[in-house]
């Protein structure tokens, strides 16, 4: 993607290039790791971060650069993978065979309990309503000031301390299902 005039403004938190290809180059991750907790499938993050990159073009003009980029991206990512559970809805997805083999070494077990608590987390996003998980996500991993939060999803302060606290609820007591359902005390 190139970047337009008005997006070669410098960003008030860019180390040194606050062009659109300097955010995209810096916050690509961020918007990836957002999106899966979000709930994208693997298969369609990359997709999906595109269609975020690509608004975040057209509206990088607008941008207040007095202000953190990354919950303003992260509103995009929340529109983005909202749009993408409604059009995903009623898609199936076939899956592969399972049959990959894993190494019994204690470097793989590692790994897999890593990935199994990866996926415990995300499943238990799934669980905390669409409205409340941004916030949650905002606030708990991206450490985000709930004033920031609360200006970037369009919300009073208090309606988004209410909407962590609920959410805070719903996420304990999925991991809490979650776990009961894999025989974990």
């Amino acid at each position: 993607m190139t970047s337009s005039r008005a997006s070669d403004r410098p960003a008030a938190d860019a180390p040194n290039d606050g062009s659109f290809r300097a955010v995209f180059d810096r916050e690509f991750d961020y918007v990836w790791t957002s999106l899966r907790r979000l709930g994208v499938r693997d298969s369609d993050l990359e997709d999906v971060a595109q269609d975020v990159f690509v608004r975040v073009h057209r509206q990088f003009h607008d941008y207040d650069r007095s202000r953190p980029i990354r919950p303003w991206l992260f509103a995009f990512a929340a529109r983005c993978a909202a749009e993408w559970r409604r059009q995903t809805r009623h898609r199936v997805e076939v899956l592969g065979s399972g049959a990959e083999a894993t190494a019994s070494t204690p470097a793989a077990d590692v790994a897999l309990a890593t990935a199994e608590d990866v996926d415990l987390v995300l499943r238990a996003l799934q669980c905390v309503d669409e409205e409340r998980r941004g916030v949650f996500i905002l606030f708990e991993f991206d450490e985000c000031p709930m004033k920031e939060i609360a200006r970037s999803l369009g919300l009073p302060l208090f309606t988004g301390y209410s909407r962590l606290r609920l959410a805070r609820k719903e996420f304990v007591a999925a991991v809490r299902r979650l776990r009961r359902v894999r025989g974990e005390p």
